[in-house]
């Protein structure tokens, strides 16, 4: 690896060497190695002090810098960093004792092959010697346990359930980087850019989670229908509930039969539009 000294190094990122002093004290860059009184700097302190100027070129202070740093050094995820982490609540991970173990699967399914592949698909995690689980993870293996289903079952499941969520998940990113990303460039008029990416993001990840709980919801109802219907549970197609009756605006028409031209007008969308509806509650 490379040594340099303080000078050479300034020059190397184009930076005074009062400067990268500043940066040590301030804990944005990791200390020299010394030989004697003579500090040896390396491709590690370019790779840190390049990383530092990234980010005050995006208004980043210093000591959100120095956060940053110091979080990545203690092993800490970027999630955990922009509040998104391990939080108290269904997030944070539990210790899993043998016996409570017992109850998140039925009986003779606790072998070492299913703990292997729990941990390949993300459900639990050694800490210390000791397997954990997200909370929301041992809850539902409770219920789960207790509807005798069996344990490979969940774990196929699961996986096949974290590859789509895996991709909600980039879709949302990726709307993060293409919409809100580029409004965070170049130096903020705040002083800590730190806390307005957490605020977005935390923001974010919120609408995120409705969103897809509630779609997930409208998925459920929809999936349910069929169920009954499938097993003769619901009257028969010729069964006509009392809102059926009611006109269907043109709009909902044309969702119900993708394909079709322009959009005719609508009496009802045109009046909601201009606001009538709301006049006649006041009149009223």
């Amino acid at each position: 690896m490379e040594q340099l000294t303080v000078d050479e190094l300034a020059v190397r990122v184009g930076l005074p060497g009062s400067t990268i002093r500043m940066y040590q004290t301030k804990g944005v860059l990791h200390p020299p190695r010394k030989t004697g009184r003579v500090a040896h700097y390396d491709d590690t302190h370019i790779e840190r002090l390049t990383l530092v100027q990234r980010l005050q070129s995006r208004g980043f202070s210093l000591p959100a810098i120095a956060e940053l740093v110091a979080a990545r050094a203690r092993g800490a995820t970027v999630a955990s960093v922009l509040g998104l982490g391990d939080t108290e609540g269904p997030d944070d991970w539990v210790r899993v004792r043998l016996r409570d173990a017992g109850k998140l699967m039925p009986l003779g399914d606790l072998r070492p092959a299913l703990l292997r592949r729990a941990v390949e698909v993300g459900l639990v995690r050694w800490r210390f010697g000791w397997p954990h689980v997200r909370r929301w993870a041992l809850e539902s293996g409770t219920r789960l346990a207790d509807l005798a289903i069996p344990s490979d079952e969940v774990l196929d499941h699961f996986a096949s359930l974290r590859r789509s969520t895996d991709a909600i998940a980039r879709e949302f990113v990726e709307l993060f980087e293409r919409r809100l990303w580029p409004t965070l460039e170049g130096p903020a008029n705040r002083e800590d850019q730190l806390d307005r990416i957490r605020e977005l993001l935390v923001e974010l990840t919120y609408t995120a989670e409705t969103v897809v709980v509630g779609a997930l919801r409208e998925s459920v109802r929809d999936a349910a229908e069929e169920f009954a219907q499938r097993h003769g549970l619901v009257p028969s197609g010729d069964f006509r509930p009392a809102w059926a009756d009611e006109p269907v605006s043109i709009a909902e028409n044309l969702v119900r039969r993708p394909g079709d031209g322009g959009v005719p007008d609508d009496p009802e969308i045109t009046r909601f539009l201009a606001g009538e509806d709301e006049d006649d509650d006041a009149r009223r």
